[in-house]
C-alpha cells in the first residue's frame, strides 16, 4: 500500500524569501525521496481560489474589502484547496509544498487586522476540521528589512503597501501561535542565502530521518 504524502508549508512576512525556500525544498526531496511533489499556494491553486487571491491581493476602486469579508475569502480558498487539491495528493502518496497556509490567517487577518482569534478558532473548525501541516518552515526576518526587499522588487500589493505597524503586529502574532505548535521550524531568513539554504536541508533530513523515509 503507498505510503500517504507530507505536506510542508512555508511561512513568513513579505520578503522573507518563501519562493527561494520552496526551490530548496523541492530539490532535496526529489533527490532525498521517490516522492512526486506539487507546488501549490494560498491564496490560490484552484479556480476559485485565484479568483480570491485577485480578490484580496489587488485594491477595488471604489470599495473597501471589509475585514471579515477578506477572513472569509480566505478560508474559502483553502476549503477549496485542501479538499479539491491538498488531500487527494497525500493520498496519493504526492508531497505537497505550500507557500503559506492557516498561520498566516491568524497572523493578517488576527493579528494585523485585530479579527479575534476565537473567531478565527471556530472558523477553523468548521473548515479544517484539526487538518493541518507535517512541518512548517517559519522564514524569521524583520518587518523593516522584509519590506525593504520587497520595495526593491517593484510593483506592490494590496497587503504590501499596508504601513510598517501592520506588519508589526503580523510578526508579533506569527511568534505567538509559534509558541503553541509542535510542528514549526523557525530559519533566520536574514542570513545569506547559502546558510539560509544549508539551515533549510538541514531541518529536512532531520524530519526525513525521524520518519523513516527512504529512497528506494
Amino acid at each position: 500500500m503507498k505510503k500517504r504524502g507530507r505536506f510542508i508549508v512555508v511561512e513568513g512576512l513579505e520578503g522573507a524569501g518563501k519562493s527561494t525556500a520552496i526551490k530548496t525544498i523541492k530539490q532535496f526531496i526529489e533527490t532525498s525521496t521517490d516522492n512526486r511533489i506539487l507546488l501549490t499556494r494560498e491564496p490560490g491553486g484552484t479556480r476559485v481560489g485565484e479568483v480570491v487571491r485577485h480578490l484580496v491581493k489587488e485594491k477595488i476602486v471604489g470599495e473597501q474589502l471589509d475585514f471579515r469579508s477578506e477572513l472569509l475569502l480566505m478560508y474559502a480558498a483553502r476549503v477549496q484547496l485542501v479538499e479539491q487539491v491538498i488531500r487527494p495528493a497525500l493520498e496519493r502518496g504526492d508531497w505537497v509544498i505550500a507557500d503559506r497556509f492557516e498561520l498566516s490567517t491568524y497572523a493578517y487577518q488576527g493579528g494585523g487586522r485585530g479579527i479575534d482569534k476565537d473567531i478565527i478558532d471556530q472558523i477553523s473548525a468548521i473548515c479544517l476540521k484539526g487538518f493541518k501541516p507535517d512541518l512548517l518552515l517559519f522564514l524569521e526576518i524583520s518587518p523593516e528589512q522584509g519590506m525593504k526587499r520587497v520595495k526593491r522588487r517593484g510593483k506592490i500589493d494590496r497587503f504590501e503597501q499596508e504601513e510598517i505597524s501592520f506588519f508589526s503586529r503580523v510578526d508579533q502574532e506569527y511568534h505567538e501561535q509559534i509558541k503553541k505548535m509542535n510542528n514549526v521550524v523557525t530559519i533566520k531568513a536574514s542570513q545569506p542565502l547559502p546558510v539560509v539554504q544549508r539551515t533549510i536541508s538541514y531541518h529536512l533530513q532531520q524530519f526525513i530521518e525521524h520518519h523513516g523515509i527512504v529512497k528506494y
